[in-house]
């Protein structure tokens, strides 16, 4: 039967970390550590919001980590760089294998969905600039539950959203904190390692699958 699968978006499909080229005007060999900065502190913020019940958008973790690593790094950040950096994070660029390996899984027949902490509306235009939405059946947001991955009700709200039990569901990620609670869920879930360096939290909770990047994955799925 064909798989259905939801898929990570940032750090998955598309890549944060390749802010640092936009950030290199104003952070000029700090650029690929304000990048990394931004990126951890980002998720904090939305792990730290769920926990506390204290819910605001992605969007808002993302300005105020933002707001946090130009800070803690020293460095300066005119209002207009802060907007345009804002909207350059709209438009991160996909991962090379990432067009290639949707258009694998779905013609084997799978269905697709991105899952992602971010809001519907900006996943989309996230995913449409960069070439992937038309693979897709479209977005599912824990913006509908008001919290944040890795929260369990809302790997289960994916599985209801793709009309499956949560055995019967994918969750496909490049964040191992994302696999351990699709798992935790009762979500089957392949991990993209893509740095061989990469290690994976010592939970005793392992991914279904283990794979390099998302051009492994459609072989790796049952058809």
């Amino acid at each position: 039967m064909p798989q259905a699968v939801g898929l990570d978006v940032y750090g998955t499909l598309v890549d944060p970390l390749q802010m640092d080229e936009h950030l290199g005007p104003l952070a000029g060999e700090k650029a690929g550590e304000l990048a990394a900065l931004w990126r951890q502190k980002q998720l904090e913020y939305a792990f730290r919001r769920g926990l506390m019940r204290r819910y605001e958008d992605f969007g808002v973790c993302t300005r105020q980590a933002l707001q946090f690593a130009t800070r803690a790094l020293g460095v300066e950040l005119p209002e207009p760089e802060r907007r345009r950096l804002l909207e350059a994070y709209g438009s991160l660029p996909p991962f090379p294998d990432a067009a290639p390996a949707l258009s694998a899984l779905k013609e084997r027949g799978h269905r697709l969905w991105a899952f992602s902490n971010g809001l519907e509306s900006a996943a989309q235009g996230l995913l449409a600039n960069a070439g992937l939405l038309e693979h897709l059946e479209g977005v599912v947001s824990v913006d509908d539950l008001r919290t944040f991955k890795p929260a369990p009700e809302v790997y289960l709200y994916l599985a209801r959203r793709l009309e499956r039990r949560p055995e019967e569901v994918w969750l496909v990620s490049g964040n191992p904190f994302d696999v351990i609670g699709a798992k935790a869920a009762g979500l089957k879930a392949a991990w993209v390692r893509r740095d061989p360096a990469a290690v994976f939290d010592p939970w005793g909770i392992e991914p279904d699958v283990t794979v390099p990047d998302l051009a492994g994955l459609a072989g790796e799925l049952p058809a």
